[in-house]
């Protein structure tokens, strides 16, 4: 397809049907992985049982050679070797920050690139994960945002994000050792490339995956998925995934946010706060987050502080304040310290938990908002990217 012809959204949502042969196992929720031993004429008395031993060896064990799978008779391994795979997406390139966040460049079927990073802290290690190959949202703050739409990515792709990295972290445990509790990937943030809530059945898939206690095993509140307000798609996120919520808020007036997020101007804050206060009681969630990046001179006023405090009252939620973190080309500069803390004040004495984000991962391009693939990158010069900018 041209360049020059526009891609729909509606467009991209529809599954484009793969080269025929092995079918992945990775991402196939448990009733499509009955129906694929069911189609190998696997007998129907043992489905459920040969779906949890492949499920077990696949992602508590974290195996990819049927061969390994011990407790299953040689025939049945040599049969689900013939018809299966167990792939996961390639790791093109992994930098490392001086402060230890990891940024991985990932490459998936058909060549595309999406950037993956894990940022571990002292009391937990949170992996960023992206939905989709580009973004279709252009919102003016984000470097993400600024490549195009390519696709949406499959579950077997955003479950195997999470399978890649713990293969990295060397976190798959080992048969026989004593079970350890202790996770170096504690935490999933969907706040990579892409609008989780714009590729729904294929985010609910992954992170049912993830969240299955045979398996990865996370809770569904060490899951955040990250919106910037697809506001038909909260409800379904509150009753099929039931994870934790962040908002891309970033503004405090229709006519702001119409700049920084344009998908405000078809779902506006006030549509999207209802939708808001209802989340927490479907889901029972504890409360949202609203990530709010910091403008010097946008929106970070003492007047902006006081309307969000208004606009949010009561919703159970927290601020996370974001310094801007800047890239080649952006139209906008980061608040200075001083006025980032004078508003974190003014939320702080309203009654929320108002963090100021430590930016991490800045060296290597992972900081919130920078992540761009490189190959996509590396099409275009500075100058390029800053006229561009100067444009829109």
């Amino acid at each position: 397809m041209s360049a020059s012809v526009p891609i729909t959204q509606d467009v991209m949502t529809i599954p484009r049907k793969m080269a025929e042969g092995p079918v992945n196992l990775v991402g196939l929720t448990r009733p499509a992985m009955a129906e694929a031993l069911r189609a190998i004429g696997t007998p129907e008395k043992q489905i459920k049982m040969r779906v949890n031993q492949v499920w077990q060896w696949v992602y508590h064990w974290g195996v990819r050679d049927f061969e390994s799978m011990t407790n299953l008779a040689k025939d049945f391994r040599a049969k689900l070797a013939e018809n299966f795979i167990i792939s996961l997406p390639e790791i093109v390139s992994k930098q490392v920050s001086s402060d230890g966040t990891r940024k991985y460049l990932v490459r998936i079927a058909g060549g595309h690139e999406v950037e993956v990073v894990y940022i571990p802290e002292e009391d937990r290690g949170t992996l960023c994960i992206s939905s989709q190959v580009g973004c279709t949202l252009t919102c003016s703050f984000c470097h993400t945002g600024t490549q195009k739409l390519v696709r949406n990515l499959t579950a077997g792709e955003i479950v195997g994000q999470i399978m890649l990295a713990r293969d990295d972290l060397g976190e798959w445990p080992e048969q026989g050792a004593p079970k350890n509790e202790t996770r170096l990937l504690s935490n999933i943030v969907l706040m990579g490339m892409g609008e989780p809530l714009y590729n729904f059945d294929n985010v609910r898939d992954g992170m049912k995956i993830a969240m299955d206690p045979e398996g990865i095993s996370l809770s569904r509140r060490r899951i955040t998925l990250s919106t910037s307000g697809v506001v038909p798609e909260i409800a379904k996120t509150a009753q099929e995934i039931g994870c934790l919520l962040a908002v891309s808020f970033h503004a405090t007036t229709d006519e702001v946010r119409d700049k920084l997020v344009p998908i405000n101007k078809r779902w506006n804050i006030e549509t999207l706060l209802s939708a808001l206060r209802e989340y927490p009681k479907v889901s029972n969630s504890e409360r949202i987050t609203f990530e709010y990046v910091m403008l010097k001179g946008v929106n970070d006023s003492d007047e902006d502080a006081r309307r969000l405090v208004k606009l949010i009252e009561g919703i159970p939620a927290k601020i996370n304040l974001i310094p801007f973190n800047e890239w080649p080309g952006a139209p906008y500069e980061r608040s200075s310290g001083n006025r980032i803390h004078a508003f974190a004040d003014i939320l702080y004495h309203a009654g929320y938990a108002s963090p100021i984000r430590t930016p991490r991962g800045e060296d290597i391009m992972a900081a919130c908002g920078q992540l761009k693939s490189a190959t996509e990158r590396a099409r275009k010069s500075r100058a390029q990217i800053a006229a561009e900018t100067a444009q829109g």
